[in-house]
């Protein structure tokens, strides 16, 4: 039987992306889903896609906004009654330099790639811990392992949720809760076109690292088998450049910095 199967799945930044492909890889493997991002529209076009849209709910949420996490988390719990895995996958990217990046974006990008994960799941965890079960999914990247040029407020956020959650595990494993954590390499989305700049503003190109990334239905494939499996951390992507620089800044972490110039974003 599919692991997947009847298990109650729900997906933030589902509207687009990896979300996107994850809600109709789970959806195939007979999942009840809750979808949510800020995009109503976006989110039933993505449920009209899944092999069994009858069993997928929608929960539009901003995840900005901090103050009504509690709230959706309510109504996330109330659409089926109970949640197996929680996918924390929204959020934003960023391309600029620590120089030149305004405090207000930086704090704009631990406010969704981060605080916001912290909330959801702290509103969460009581369900977990009083059904003695549950899998938080953690949607971090390579660079919350490395650091490179132009990320600092995208690296910041993805390295602080690797301590958050790994400290999570440690407190709640006896309780027979998960955590995965996924670290994307490049992967086809629009993560760089809506990336913020210095200001802000979104970057609007598509590098093409991004460009020739993994495609995300196949990534979905690869992030399946992880959670399935209940591993703690997986390399999601390619055989290629990025997971050798995985292991080059576990075991020499001096050549990643004389390596960093030559990695700005393509």
């Amino acid at each position: 039987m599919n692991y997947f199967k009847d298990k109650v799945i729900w997906i933030t930044g589902a509207s687009s992306g990896i979300g996107e492909a994850l809600a109709h890889q789970f959806s195939a493997g007979g999942a009840k889903l809750i979808l949510s991002s800020r995009r109503q529209e976006s989110l039933q076009i993505v449920r009209a896609a899944c092999a069994f849209p009858e069993l997928v709910h929608i929960l539009p949420l901003d995840l900005a906004d901090i103050a009504s996490l509690e709230e959706k988390t309510a109504l996330a719990v109330a659409s089926f009654g109970h949640i197996d895995i929680m996918v924390h996958n929204g959020g934003i990217s960023q391309r600029s330099t620590v120089m030149e990046t305004h405090m207000d974006v930086h704090r704009q990008v631990m406010e969704l790639d981060y605080f916001s994960y912290v909330s959801l799941t702290r509103h969460l965890l009581p369900h977990f811990l009083g059904r003695s079960a549950g899998h938080f999914v953690v949607m971090s990247s390579v660079m919350g392992k490395i650091g490179t040029p132009m990320r600092s407020s995208y690296a910041a956020a993805k390295h602080a949720l690797h301590g958050f959650f790994d400290c999570l595990r440690a407190e709640v494993s006896e309780n027979h809760i998960k955590v995965t954590l996924l670290t994307p390499g490049y992967v086809r989305t629009n993560i760089s076109l809506n990336a913020v700049t210095a200001d802000g503003t979104p970057l609007g190109v598509v590098g093409s690292n991004i460009g020739n990334g993994l495609a995300a239905d196949k990534a979905a494939v690869q992030m399946l088998r992880a959670i399935a499996a209940g591993r703690f951390e997986a390399y999601i992507g390619k055989v290629s450049g990025e997971k050798f620089a995985l292991w080059i800044n576990r075991l020499a972490p001096s050549v990643i910095v004389k390596l960093a110039p030559g990695l700005k974003p393509k």
